[in-house]
């Protein structure tokens, strides 16, 4: 019997968490036989590979080992592995429902449109308490997310975390997977590494789809729950969204067009610094601040590049 499904998790450095995540892919209600695990090793120090062992005894389980570090290196590097028709990503710390994998399969096959990539729901686990400055419009920073009780196509302005989505190999295989110039690298926070495949399946005419029975739960460290690191991502944000407009522009983009856009942007943000200054609430300030740290970012993101695409190696330091 073939396997209908490969659960990838990309990994690096975090075998503590690796373990909780694969006990949840190995106690799944899909039968054994129709998906594998695929565990993706980017260059980890750790006892990630010795974790790996503990699961000897799952036949279904393989081990990979991808020495470039970068999570779009690493994915590509389990989807062009896998063997299954679908494609599902679990990121190291997180934790899988039971029926993950089988209801990801189920809704690839009986929905209409058939959908370009299929994400669902996102609940924290808060490893320290949640600070009284964390709005709830924040919370995407840390890929907490629902969006509906019942299924629903995605439109523009909504968006998955492959930390849980999952997609048909056979599209990643004609988009060429993820842009390795986007998502984490070492310590950067880049993003927006899913944002831009979504925007290539779109443009060939297949739906986003968030399913809310799709369940994953997605530690947030203590480490994360600071501002300094909530600044850092949302400046980084910025850099990301820039990146994604390089991308798509291809050519580059030219110096009348970056001066609109940084105008527009220094705009915007001018606009809400009194809003920040009189916000009611701590969360609320700190809010539009991290907003503000987005459009620095962004504007930075733009002109360190230059004016042509061949700088994608380069960001801001």
């Amino acid at each position: 019997m073939s396997v209908r499904i490969s659960a990838v998790v990309c990994t690096h450095n975090r075998a503590a968490y690796l373990r909780k995540a694969l006990r949840s892919l190995v106690c799944q209600t899909l039968a054994r036989e129709l998906y594998e695990v695929v565990v993706v090793d980017n260059a980890s120090a750790d006892s990630t590979r010795e974790v790996v062992a503990e699961f000897g005894d799952v036949s279904n389980l393989r081990y990979l080992y991808e020495p470039v570090v970068g999570v779009s290196r690493a994915r590509n590097a389990g989807w062009r592995g896998a063997k299954g028709e679908y494609v599902a990503y679990l990121d190291d710390d997180a934790v899988a429902s039971p029926e993950w994998l089988e209801k990801f399969v189920e809704v690839f096959e009986t929905f209409e449109p058939s959908p370009g990539c299929v994400g669902g729901k996102i609940e924290a686990i808060w490893e320290a308490s949640r600070p009284d400055w964390l709005a709830d419009g924040m919370l995407g920073y840390l890929s907490v997310l629902h969006w509906s009780d019942v299924p629903v196509v995605l439109n523009q302005d909504q968006w998955l975390s492959v930390c849980n989505m999952a997609y048909p190999k056979e599209l990643l295989q004609a988009v060429g997977g993820f842009r390795e110039e986007l998502g984490r690298q070492g310590t950067t926070l880049r993003t927006n590494e899913e944002n831009y495949l979504r925007q290539q399946l779109d443009s060939l005419g297949r739906c986003s789809l968030y399913h809310p029975e799709i369940v994953v739960h997605h530690h947030v460290s203590a480490s994360r729950l600071t501002k300094k690191w909530f600044r850092q991502r949302g400046r980084w944000q910025g850099i990301s969204d820039s990146t994604m407009l390089y991308l798509d522009s291809g050519e580059g983009l030219s110096l009348s067009r970056r001066m609109r856009l940084t105008l527009s942007k220094i705009g915007w943000a001018l606009l809400r610094l009194p809003l920040m200054l009189i916000a009611a609430t701590s969360a609320a300030r700190f809010r539009r601040q991290c907003q503000v740290l987005e459009v620095i970012g962004f504007v930075s993101g733009l002109w360190a590049r230059g004016s042509s695409i061949s700088g994608c190696g380069h960001e801001p330091g």
